[in-house]
């Protein structure tokens, strides 16, 4: 099975391994019995879909969630349930890798025009003016 990211990527779940842990936090009287924290595991290595870049940006926006080997592990316990806090991994999963997708336009170089120039001198004075109103002149007396 595979898992859409966007019309380009898609993941596939043999890279995604789940594991289930006792979770901190709301649970009542559960909380030390039942296992219902998600640790999530994408190992980018098994991932044949995902190009170059897109690997790249991924190891820069996980940041410390990703391990020398390529594994981005995430954990969920948000929720009291296995169920949604598994929704909640891969959902966050699959926002990371569609963040590390986008490619950022790149910025081209412009030139304020010479009307945008007159007007922001002609502020500056302005301003300047005003500043000099504010002035005390020394009264001789």
């Amino acid at each position: 099975m595979v898992i859409p990211v966007n019309e380009h990527i898609s993941l596939s779940e043999a890279a995604i391994s789940l594991s289930f842990i006792r979770a901190s936090g709301p649970g009542g009287q559960n909380v030390n019995k039942v296992a219902t924290a998600v640790q999530l595991r994408f190992d980018t290595k098994v991932e044949p879909h995902l190009p170059h870049g897109v690997l790249m940006r991924l190891d820069r926006l996980a940041g410390q969630r990703m391990n020398r080997e390529g594994v981005v592990v995430i954990s969920a316990d948000r929720f009291r349930t296995q169920e949604r806090n598994r929704a909640d991994a891969l959902a966050r999963l699959v926002a990371l890798v569609a963040a590390a997708a986008h490619v950022d336009k790149p910025r081209r170089a412009t030139r304020p025009t010479r009307a945008s120039i007159e007007r922001r001198i002609k502020g500056k004075s302005l301003r300047g003016g005003i500043k000099k109103m504010r002035q005390t002149t020394p009264t001789d007396d």
